[in-house]
C-alpha cells in the first residue's frame, strides 16, 4: 500500500483552465483527464491525502467524480469547499443551525466518496520528519498578499505538505506543495515527497501536465 498527497483537482470549474493554463478544451476534458490520470498512479489498496478544493460548479455534478478516483480518500477541506469550516455558509446564524449545517456540507462530501473529513491541519510522519498536512502553506499565495492566514499552520521551523498556491510553485523552502498543477496533474507518493525533505529546502519549479 502506497500514500499518495494531491490538492486543488477543481472538479467542473471552468476558470481554473485559464487561471493555471491547463491544456484542455473545457471542462468535461479536464474532469476526464484527472480522473485517468489519478487511476494510472493510484490503485484501490493505496490512501490519497487531498489536501482541499476538490470540486466547484455544480457541486453535485463535481463531487461524483470523486467515486471514480482509486484508493481510500482523506480530504483536508480548503478555502472553495463547502465542508470546509471557515465557509461563510456555515458560520452563519445560531450554533445549532451552524452545526447542522456544517453536519450536511460534510456528509455531502463523504457521501461522495471521502472516507475521513480533517478540518485542522494534520501531522503525519514523512521520512525522518513529522510535517503539518494543510490546503494553505506557512505563507505565500497564488496572488497577492496571503488570504485565510487564521487557518493557516504555524511555521515552527518544519515542513509542510500543501496546495492553494496552484502553478505559483511546487517546493519553494520547507513548503512542497501537492497541488495537480505542479505535478503532472498525480498525485505525488509520499516516498518522492519523503525524498524532497531529505534533500533540504530549497526551490523548484512546476513540473508540465502529463
Amino acid at each position: 500500500m502506497t500514500t499518495y498527497y494531491t490538492s486543488d483537482l477543481h472538479f467542473g470549474h471552468l476558470n481554473i483552465i485559464r487561471f493555471c493554463d491547463r491544456p484542455f478544451p473545457g471542462v468535461p476534458a479536464m474532469n476526464a483527464r484527472l480522473v485517468e490520470l489519478w487511476n494510472e498512479t493510484v490503485t484501490d489498496d493505496d490512501t490519497v491525502w487531498v489536501l482541499g478544493d476538490v470540486a466547484l460548479g455544480a457541486l453535485d455534478e463535481s463531487l461524483a467524480h470523486i467515486g471514480r478516483l482509486a484508493g481510500r480518500k482523506i480530504l483536508v477541506p480548503g478555502n472553495h469547499d463547502r465542508c470546509w469550516e471557515g465557509d461563510r455558509a456555515l458560520r452563519k446564524g445560531d450554533p445549532e443551525g451552524r452545526e447542522r449545517r456544517r453536519a450536511a456540507a460534510r456528509e455531502r462530501y463523504l457521501a461522495a466518496g471521502f472516507a475521513e473529513i480533517h478540518d485542522r491541519p494534520e501531522r503525519v510522519a514523512l521520512g525522518d520528519e513529522e510535517v503539518d498536512l494543510s490546503h494553505f502553506p506557512f505563507e505565500g499565495d497564488s496572488h497577492g498578499a496571503d488570504r485565510f492566514v487564521e487557518y493557516r499552520p504555524v511555521d515552527r521551523g518544519g515542513w509542510v505538505v500543501h496546495g492553494h498556491v496552484h502553478d505559483t510553485w511546487r517546493q519553494r523552502g520547507r513548503q512542497i506543495n501537492v497541488g495537480v498543477d505542479v505535478w503532472g496533474g498525480r498525485p505525488v507518493s509520499a516516498e518522492t515527497i519523503a525524498g524532497l525533505i531529505g534533500d533540504g529546502p530549497r526551490e523548484l519549479e512546476p513540473l508540465g501536465w502529463a
